[in-house]
């Protein structure tokens, strides 16, 4: 593993447990260059995924990405990180074992829509005013009229 401050690929491992229910294994590492700690976290992937954008252009599925857009709309709520961790995990199985290397953007967003409903309202909405493009203050709403929230 190359060391993220110096580059070195001399590391250690120092400490290893499960993470994500069991889903991921968490590594505490050490540069035996630098000297630096740092930590990786290994997971199996039943297969590459490929994203089809909306403009039809074909980028790489990126886990982390997936977790910054969903902690973006969890912002400033009283979350439990690993109930996060367990839900984009979730999410990631669904999206291998569906068969498909390629899926669609609309589809991650959706099935990101769907857990996000069942874990935090607010969130719920702040993602879904980026996934459903708002332009307006109406737009929200029209938004939690249809999905009867607040009820």
């Amino acid at each position: 593993m190359r060391c993220p401050y110096c580059s070195s690929e001399d590391t250690q491992v120092k400490d290893s447990r499960g993470a994500e229910d069991g889903a991921a294994i968490r590594r505490r590492r050490q540069c035996l260059s630098c000297g630096q700690r740092f930590t990786t976290f290994e997971r199996v992937q039943l297969r590459e995924l490929n994203v089809i954008k909306r403009s039809g252009r074909r980028v790489r599925f990126d886990r982390d990405k997936l977790m910054r857009s969903v902690s973006m709309a969890l912002q400033k709520r009283p979350m439990d990180r690993d109930r996060v961790e367990h839900m984009i995990s979730s999410i990631v199985r669904r999206l291998e074992s569906d068969g498909d290397v390629d899926v669609k953007s609309k589809h991650i967003g959706k099935l990101v829509m769907e857990a996000l409903a069942n874990l935090d309202q607010v969130a719920y909405v702040r993602y879904a005013s980026v996934y459903k493009d708002f332009n307006e203050t109406k737009d929200f709403a029209e938004f939690i009229a249809e999905e009867k929230l607040g009820e």
